[in-house]
């Protein structure tokens, strides 16, 4: 499985969601197979967002191209941190 983990800090959750959940559309068309959208504890504009993808230059050409640049604008998210990640092992406790 291909993973991305990206941290960022958000001006507005509630504005920075609304078009979050507008991408949804983009975002699978894209490679993106699922996601979950964390917060920090004690920072509730502190977004993670982990996802897993068909793959890692899926998720780069996606990530990286100059429409997600406008659109992170747009939601007002400030300095993301992109990570990459290859699956090493999972399990169920």
């Amino acid at each position: 499985m291909k993973h991305v983990l990206i941290i960022h800090e958000v001006a507005d959750y509630p504005a920075w969601k609304k078009v979050f959940d507008n991408a949804a559309g983009i975002r699978k068309e894209a490679g993106e197979i699922s996601y979950q959208v964390l917060k920090y504890e004690q920072e509730p504009n502190k977004i993670v967002h982990f996802s897993v993808w068909t793959s890692i230059e899926n998720a780069k050409n996606f990530f990286e191209s100059p429409k997600l640049v406008q659109i992170r604008k747009e939601a007002g998210v400030k300095s993301p941190e992109f990570i990459y990640l290859d699956e090493l092992e999972a399990g169920v406790l």
